[in-house]
């Protein structure tokens, strides 16, 4: 699927990933690479990953990735119907498609509920026309987050957009986990990460749930029943260099950064997190 990543404002500009022999070790060391851990080799080996290859490695049950090239003239199909049908449409030597296959390979539970919601409002609307849903689906699987807190309270800051609050005032807790990265899901975020220093915004889910819980489960659960992403001011924007070592610079100079660190819009509202009880 295609989309953009929200980014300060002098990154908005269309991006271009770089070329696979002009990284270094250095353009992998995003945390945002954390969750592909498993899959190092196919994003840091000189040479790319061919389709075939891929469809061995990766574990994609009941679905295989294909090469898009024309698909769209020989079957006629949306690409989410496709998927449907078990076969992903991905380009050869490409970032953002290879990214794509590795969070399918990761989280199967969670793109196989995007696609289903996705091809239960073409059914319903059509493939031309494009409801509030289907872009909170596509913003979620383009730069989509999951976000696990212990207490819902530590999200007060982060509903008023005092990003002083939510980061160095709560340190603390990102580096114990009570406010922790449960899951990366949008296969942007990761490719334009391959640029070091890059400001980017995630856009997220919050789980509340204590440590061990199946986060993702909840989530991928939420989506396939419609519990979530029905418009896209569900989705909570997280200024991902603020979060605590992951970026060099972090002082009150950073931290006061508008047009990164942006102020709450009047009436902008979220909703509260998903929970999983306690046992």
């Amino acid at each position: 699927m295609t989309g953009t990543v929200t980014t300060a404002a002098a990154e908005r500009r269309r991006f271009v990933a770089p070329a696979r022999g002009d990284l270094t070790a250095a353009g992998f060391a995003h945390p945002l690479f954390d969750g592909l851990s498993a899959y190092g080799d196919l994003i840091q080996s000189p040479e790319w990953p061919g389709i075939d290859e891929l469809n061995a490695r990766l574990p994609l049950p009941g679905r295989r990735l294909i090469v898009q090239d024309g698909m769209p003239a020989v079957d006629g199909l949306h690409y989410e119907r496709r998927v449907a049908e078990g076969r992903i449409a991905t380009r050869p030597r490409n970032w953002h498609d290879l990214f794509n296959a590795l969070v399918w390979a990761r989280y199967p539970a969670i793109k196989a509920a995007l696609n289903a919601r996705q091809c239960l409002h073409i059914a319903r609307s059509g493939s031309h026309r494009r409801n509030r849903a289907q872009e909170a689906l596509t913003q979620f699987d383009e730069t989509g987050v999951i976000v696990q807190v212990g207490d819902a309270a530590l999200i007060q800051a982060w509903d008023r957009h005092d990003w002083s609050g939510l980061f160095p005032r709560q340190a603390g807790h990102w580096r114990r986990g009570d406010i922790a990265i449960a899951a990366v899901v949008g296969h942007a975020l990761m490719e334009q990460a391959l640029l070091p220093g890059r400001r980017l915004v995630g856009k997220c889910l919050v789980v509340c749930a204590e440590t061990g819980a199946d986060v993702v489960a909840r989530v991928a659960a939420a989506i396939q029943a419609g519990e979530v992403l029905e418009n896209p001011l569900e989705l909570r924007p997280l200024p991902l260099a603020g979060i605590p070592g992951w970026h060099p610079r972090q002082d009150a100079g950073f931290y006061a950064q508008a047009d990164y660190f942006r102020p709450l819009r009047a009436g902008r509202v979220y909703p509260s997190p998903l929970i999983i009880p306690r046992r």
